[in-house]
């Protein structure tokens, strides 16, 4: 199985890394394999789900809610 060593972790996140790992009892070896895991791999989702989760973000979106003006608006605010 391959070994990866880690160099020039700053304090605060080996802290925040050693706080997890006592919080959910695992080793802080076993704590970044974990993060790693949910990090990289891909989560799967059915076509269904992800159809039924668009369907739920577009009814909560207001229908000509924004106008050119305010497109405008923001773009010229945006502007030094």
């Amino acid at each position: 199985m391959p070994a990866l060593t880690i160099k020039n972790i700053p304090d605060s996140l080996y802290e925040q890394l050693k706080s997890a790992a006592d919080l959910h009892r695992r080793s802080i070896n076993s704590e970044v394999l974990v993060c790693l895991e949910k990090a990289l791999v891909a989560k799967k989702t059915s076509p269904n789900d992800r159809l039924q989760r668009i369907e739920q973000l577009r009814a909560g979106i207001k229908p000509n809610n924004i106008t050119v003006d305010d497109v405008d608006q923001a773009i010229d605010n945006g502007r030094p």
